[in-house]
């Protein structure tokens, strides 16, 4: 007998497996990032299918296999993203999908990244370009490539993405951008 877990997760990406299956990297917020497999996901029939698109966050239940994390069941806790917004996310999920190996609760970076996608999908155009400079640097700074002294600011007190932290990323643009640049030269992607 399996154990069945349930977490909240963020879909980072979904790539199409056999007929009707899907492998999704998933963030979680128990057990950090994962790798797993829905089976049937792709049918028209599958309760699981508008949850597990890219750029979604889900209730998520697991059973760990033998070799692989499964998915027997997903609930959508809020839909996709779309348009520039969604092209944002992608860039900020290849990032973490590169930069995290193996299962490992990181809090920070659940939250981190959660806040990035609420943000994301509610912000105008004009915002994205500060939600991803901060999101991207909140990403490198839970996973410890940037210290809260590099760039000498408060921004990384929180997760939240409110207009003062918007207004104090464009006061801290080039030196944010230095940081970042410096943290993912470091990391030697």
């Amino acid at each position: 007998m399996y154990q069945k877990y349930t977490t909240e997760a963020i879909v980072l990406s979904a790539r199409e497996r056999g007929e009707a299956d899907k492998t999704i990297i998933l963030l979680t917020k128990d057990f950090g990032l994962l790798f797993a497999r829905a089976i049937g996901a792709r049918k028209e029939s599958s309760l699981m299918r508008y949850a597990l698109v890219t750029g979604s966050t889900a209730r998520i239940s697991l059973v760990r296999g033998k070799r692989e994390w499964r998915i027997a069941g997903a609930v959508s806790v809020s839909c996709g993203l779309n348009g520039a917004s969604l092209h944002v996310f992608a860039r900020m999920a290849r990032l973490v999908s590169r930069l995290v190996h193996g299962e490992e609760e990181n809090e920070q970076l659940f939250e981190t990244v959660r806040t990035a996608h609420e943000a994301l999908m509610v912000a105008d155009v004009k915002a994205l370009p500060s939600i991803e400079l901060l999101a991207v640097a909140r990403v490198l700074h839970s996973l410890g490539y940037i210290a809260p002294e590099a760039v000498g600011s408060a921004l990384f007190v929180q997760t939240a993405y409110t207009p003062e932290m918007a207004a104090e990323t464009e006061k801290a643009r080039i030196a944010l951008l230095g940081a970042v640049n410096a943290a993912i030269a470091a990391s030697q992607l």
